[in-house]
């Protein structure tokens, strides 16, 4: 996928919450600037508004998009089982979602991958940084405070050794 399809489904993604964000974050911004003009003679106050408001640029619409979306979105995925399956490369992992937000979910990508395992304390956080296979599925219409059950099928799944699997969700 290029970056350009990305930055679109990104911008066709984003609801009400997402536009008064970051519409309040560039206002912060200039409220800011203004404020390091009119206090021009205090230098040091001045300067440090300035880097302040650039900061607040910078860290405010990705921190707060992440904070918001999981204070809206929120939701807990738990693995039920896993079974290898015998003749066909592939992995079943059966789970739940629940909607925990106060929103209902018009629908949730969970997604599974499968990583290796390791005994090393610092493999064990690299890893899941790069996982052997990731799939997804989408589930429709999760009202609040209602538990689904899914199934996905990790396949080809070819790797021998020792692995996890986790679930995650992003839910709109």
């Amino acid at each position: 996928m290029a970056i350009k399809e990305k930055i679109t489904a990104f911008i066709n993604e984003l609801v009400i919450y997402d536009y008064i964000l970051f519409g309040s974050i560039f206002a912060l911004f200039l409220l800011f600037i203004i404020l390091a003009i009119v206090l021009r003679k205090k230098v040091g106050l001045s300067i440090f508004l300035i880097i302040f408001s650039f900061v607040t640029l910078a860290l405010g619409p990705t921190l707060g998009y992440i904070k918001m979306h999981e204070y809206l979105y929120k939701n807990s995925c738990k693995l039920v089982s896993q079974k290898r399956l015998s003749f066909t490369p592939a992995i079943v992992v059966n789970g739940t979602i629940t909607n925990e937000s106060r929103l209902d979910f018009k629908s949730c990508k969970i997604t599974a991958s499968v990583y290796k395992s390791s005994k090393n304390i610092i493999k064990k956080y690299l890893y899941p940084l790069k996982p052997l296979k990731n799939m997804s599925i989408v589930q429709e219409n999760i009202l609040k405070g209602e538990t689904q059950e899914f199934k996905i099928i990790v396949e080809p799944f070819t790797y021998s050794k020792d692995y996890n699997i986790s679930i995650k969700a992003s839910c709109k």
